[in-house]
């Protein structure tokens, strides 16, 4: 299976979308603000990822709104809260096989284009 969770709305995931060339790679595209990911999707990723803090972006507006930088989070801390705010989930995430690309860092993406 090969799987792109994107945000629509987002110019860096448009521009990995692109540069990855998704739609003629024959990706499954899902965005996540328009169609919530799963429980069982988000541990799929999980797997792939190693953790779901690997998942977790401490860049999502919120994170310093909710003043989580200040608090130790555990695994399951991290699982709740991007369950709960699709903001929490480093973006784009892709999932090729057993394989999961979380983020817009070049090296991520340069290994999403060579899978």
């Amino acid at each position: 299976m090969k799987k792109i969770y994107h945000l629509s709305s987002c110019s860096t995931c448009q521009r990995i979308l692109e540069e990855v060339q998704a739609e003629k790679k024959g990706f499954i595209l899902q965005d996540i603000k328009t169609s919530a990911i799963t429980p069982a999707q988000l541990d799929e990723m999980k797997e792939g990822a190693g953790s779901y803090e690997a998942l977790f972006s401490r860049r999502a507006i919120k994170y310093k709104q909710m003043g989580l930088k200040d608090q130790v989070l555990t695994e399951k801390d991290y699982r709740r809260l991007i369950l709960e705010d699709y903001t929490f989930l480093k973006r784009p995430v892709a999932v090729v096989g057993k394989q999961v690309f979380a983020g817009s860092e070049k090296k991520t993406v340069e290994g999403l284009k060579s899978a």
